[in-house]
């Protein structure tokens, strides 16, 4: 018998939650309500208090409740319910998590969602999955759903919806696969775009003849985040970091950028690695009118990825900057990594031919490497572009080789 954790504000939530373990038990299943309310009295009994969540918190629901404001409670509840769920989750007690809420309940749950691990079912039903879940979702693998109409009392339409949440969480509970269950000799994390797509697929092969298993990520800001924290949670091993655009938006804040940690988590980790700064000679712009070249940006050479989506050619200035993250961020790695660098180009939008073609830019950009990187990685220069099978073979080999020494 699986059991469904339901987290939610049981003053004003109460009769929803309570349907919803009603559809869980119909189904075959256990439900746990886990109380994150605070100033009403709940409308059902709870199997988790709002007093036991915000004591884990390090609060007093007392406390709380003379001169009440939701900015004081937030952080113990937040915490205290992510304490909670995750004591929960690795001790085995239960299979999987809904949540409901409108914008307050949905930036409340938020955050506990996104400190479960990768793999463990987590659905969340939310008045604001119709606009921008990115706060939300995180680089965690929630599943939101749109609630459609207000989370506030039982009729015709909100019962399907609650009851379609709770079968969602249900479902997923019976799956029994592991993510760390993996037979092959280890997994691999590799980031890539898509102007490395042939090299990435080519790399794969590689990989996989090898007898690894290789996890991909799109690099345009959570892509890699999440590749860095599937190394904390120990299921990646080694890294392929074939694509590094995002280090390039994230020094001008356009649309691939990630966040200040990106690039330090393999070399804090001591994880092997292999860095070839893929897609990092350009940036990726998201344009509101199609096809217009944004201003300031007239003299540069440019593409368009597609219409909404424009891209410009670094110049030398440009590239220097991106370097110095490069280098910056890198200053973590301490041995176990190699930094290749492909002399014909970095995408394929500079390869000879391509509409970012630019030798003498390239040559700029890794000499401002050269002076950037710390001494502590190993550097080399390959006179290929980073799609070419022979480099994509070079960068595989030297890492399995790095695994395996």
């Amino acid at each position: 018998m699986k059991t469904i954790a339901i987290l939610a504000t049981l003053d004003t939530k109460a009769a929803e939650a309570d349907f919803m373990r009603s559809e869980i038990e119909a189904l075959g299943g256990e439900a746990m309500l886990i109380d994150i309310g605070v100033i009403g009295e709940p409308g059902v009994v709870a199997d988790v208090s709002r007093e036991e969540i915000i004591e884990a918190g390090g609060g007093s629901l007392a406390e709380l409740l003379d001169n009440p404001s939701r900015a004081k409670a937030s952080p113990f509840v937040i915490a205290g319910a992510t304490k909670t769920m995750l004591k929960l989750q690795e001790s085995g007690a239960i299979d999987a998590v809904v949540t409901l809420g409108g914008t307050q309940g949905t930036s409340t749950c938020a955050p506990v969602l996104q400190a479960l691990p990768y793999g463990f079912p987590k659905v969340m039903l939310s008045t604001a999955a119709s606009g921008d879940t990115s706060p939300f979702v995180g680089i965690k693998d929630i599943t939101m759903m749109f609630a459609v109409s207000d989370i506030l009392g039982l009729n015709v339409f909100s019962r399907k919806i609650l009851a379609n949440a709770a079968a969602c969480a249900w479902g997923m509970a019976q799956v029994e696969r592991s993510i760390t269950r993996s037979t092959a000799k280890g997994v691999i994390g590799m980031t890539n775009l898509g102007v490395l797509t042939q090299g990435a697929m080519h790399a794969l092969t590689v990989f996989e003849a090898a007898g690894y298993e290789v996890i991909t990520f799109h690099a345009i800001g959570a892509g890699g985040e999440a590749m860095e924290q599937m190394m904390k949670e120990g299921i990646i091993t080694a890294v392929f970091d074939y694509a590094m655009g995002e280090i390039a938006d994230g020094v001008y804040g356009v649309l691939r950028a990630s966040g200040p940690e990106r690039l330090t988590v393999a070399g804090k980790l001591g994880l092997p690695q292999v860095i070839c700064p893929g897609g990092s000679e350009h940036l990726g712009i998201l344009v509101s009118e199609p096809n217009k070249v944004p201003d300031g940006w007239d003299d540069h050479q440019i593409v368009w990825h597609s219409p909404f989506v424009f891209v410009p050619r670094l110049n030398a200035d440009q590239q220097a900057r991106v370097a110095e993250a490069i280098g910056e961020r890198l200053e973590h790695t301490t041995g176990n990594a190699v930094f290749l660098m492909p002399l014909k180009g970095v995408s394929s939008y500079s390869a000879k031919g391509g509409a970012l073609y630019n030798p003498e830019l390239d040559q700029i950009y890794w000499d401002l490497l050269q002076r950037n990187l710390p001494d502590t990685i190993t550097v080399e220069a390959l006179d290929y572009n980073a799609e070419d099978p022979a480099f994509v073979e070079y960068a595989a080999e030297k890492l399995i080789e790095m695994i395996e020494a």
